[in-house]
């Protein structure tokens, strides 16, 4: 890095980073979780397995395609792309002292980065590991004072077990059950009766512990925040889309986020900003530094605001995040992230930083969801909508307009800026990540279901996409995009 006196303001940051010196590269499946960040930092680059953009990003590096051994999660793919030649090529030819980010990693991934000479610009992947079981999250809020919903942590043996345990913890016979690892639409469970338990028994009784907590009737909602030396920064509230037909074919599982100045009440917002900071400075005595996501559980009876889980990590709403208003105003909250690993020595006002960005015109109106293959079907996809800017016409039809792979392009409500991940070529079937749509405003309504705006919207993209039946060959193919978690 450049020498620099210490950053002490927002405007020092965003000087730093605009001199940067150092090749920084956010390596994925795909850009999605860190789009836009290159606009704010020099040398910084992509290196995807996922081609969204047809070769025309221009900080965007997708390696040739090698015979490899089925993917069976993001980490697979990040150590392959560290492997490859045309990326080691590539990381030397930008010569520097580089940098890399993950949004998922592991030790192998940790040990190919020394090889490269690369600095990882995370916390380890032990740490982050037992950071992200529910039970240790659930432990590391008690130290903070962050409650979670009234639970046990407990092994389960079997259904009067469990019934025992909610008894002894004064639950209810209506239970949620987690599991320690997983995307909430998987590992999640809602028992009610002896039937309910055993369709997920075995996965229930195998762990040495599980999370048995009380249902409530609840929203949920998520927070980013970067814990540094100088106190935890926290970003806006989200609410989140979950469970929605016309997204996801799992009931539960996430789907996409919206922003608004009006999504919760003052009350609620200022409780989970505090429950953030709180979490963030605990970490930091954990030894966590860095980003991370929290979500939260608003029960709608009695406002009360309760941890949900931690994601030691950048996430798929770290794009609504890091291009709310604040981070026009001011610097997205990545950027922070970055400072913290950076080495660059620094003393920062966060309170002052908290207190202007709770500020409600430091919140504007986005959405974003994530379209999935929700019917049964196994195809090839023929054709696909390109990666670029979308119209609506008056009577909801939608058509392709033009190329971009800026968000902000995004004119009004009646345009949106579609992402592809899923193109021709590629396996479409149940579960599959078609592509991201973000819009100007919002996609539900005030009983957070889908509105007919983001159903129009959803619809015009599907209707791009076509596909055929398999042909069996004796190829080896690389595995669909959207066959486990990528974003």
């Amino acid at each position: 890095m450049q020498s620099i006196q210490t950053i002490r303001n927002v405007s020092d940051l965003n000087l730093f980073f605009h001199r940067n010196e150092k090749p920084i590269y956010f390596i994925s499946a795909t850009n999605f979780n860190l789009m836009g960040i290159d606009r704010w930092v020099r040398k910084f680059r992509y290196i995807n397995y996922i081609d969204c953009f047809d070769g025309r990003h221009p900080n965007v590096f997708v390696p040739p395609k090698l015979p490899h051994e089925e993917f069976e999660s993001i980490e697979d793919i990040n150590n392959y792309l560290l492997q490859h030649k045309a990326v080691i090529d590539y990381i030397e030819r930008n010569g520097g002292d580089p940098a890399a980010v993950f949004l998922m990693f592991d030790e192998k991934t940790e040990e190919l980065c020394k090889e490269l000479n690369m600095d990882l610009w995370f916390p380890s992947a032990k740490l982050r590991t037992r950071c992200d079981n529910k039970m240790e999250t659930v432990r590391i809020g008690n130290k903070a004072g962050v409650p979670s919903v009234p639970n046990a942590l407990v092994k389960v043996d079997s259904y009067e077990h469990l019934m025992k345990i909610s008894e002894e913890h004064g639950l209810s016979e209506h239970m949620v059950v987690q599991t320690a690892f997983g995307d909430s639409g998987h590992t999640t469970f809602f028992i009610s009766n002896k039937d309910d338990f055993d369709k997920h028994a075995e996965e229930i009784i195998k762990d040495p512990e599980v999370k048995v907590m009380k249902r409530i009737n609840c929203r949920g909602a998520t927070l980013e925040a970067v814990a540094t030396r100088s106190g935890t920064l926290v970003g806006p509230l989200l609410t989140e889309v979950v469970g929605a037909a016309e997204l996801t074919p799992y009931k539960g599982g996430w789907c996409g986020n919206e922003v608004f100045a009006g999504a919760f009440s003052e009350e609620v917002r200022m409780k989970a900003r505090e429950m953030a900071m709180k979490f963030g400075d605990q970490l930091l005595e954990e030894g966590y530094r860095g980003y991370f996501d929290l979500d939260f559980l608003i029960d709608k009876d009695t406002n009360e605001v309760y941890l949900g889980e931690l994601n030691p990590r950048i996430c798929g709403a770290s794009p609504m995040t890091n291009h709310a208003a604040f981070a026009y105003a001011d610097a997205p909250l990545f950027l922070f992230h970055l400072m913290e690993f950076s080495g660059v020595p620094y003393e920062l006002d966060t309170k002052a930083l908290n207190a202007r960005w709770a500020e409600p015109q430091f919140i504007d109106s986005w959405s974003q969801v994530v379209i999935k293959h929700v019917e049964n079907t196994v195809d090839v996809v023929t054709h696909a909508p390109p990666s670029g800017i979308y119209r609506m016409s008056e009577d909801g039809a939608v058509s392709y307009h033009r190329f971009d792979y800026n968000r902000q392009a995004i004119d009004s409500e009646r345009e949106a800026f579609f992402q592809r991940i899923t193109g021709p070529g590629d396996y479409r079937y149940e579960g599959a990540d078609l592509g991201i749509l973000i819009t100007r405003g919002r996609s539900m309504n005030d009983d957070f279901r889908l509105n007919l705006r983001a159903r129009d919207w959803i619809g015009g993209i599907k209707k791009y996409y076509g596909g055929s039946p398999i042909v069996a060959t004796h190829e080896t193919y690389a595995p669909a995009p959207g066959s486990f978690k990528i974003l």
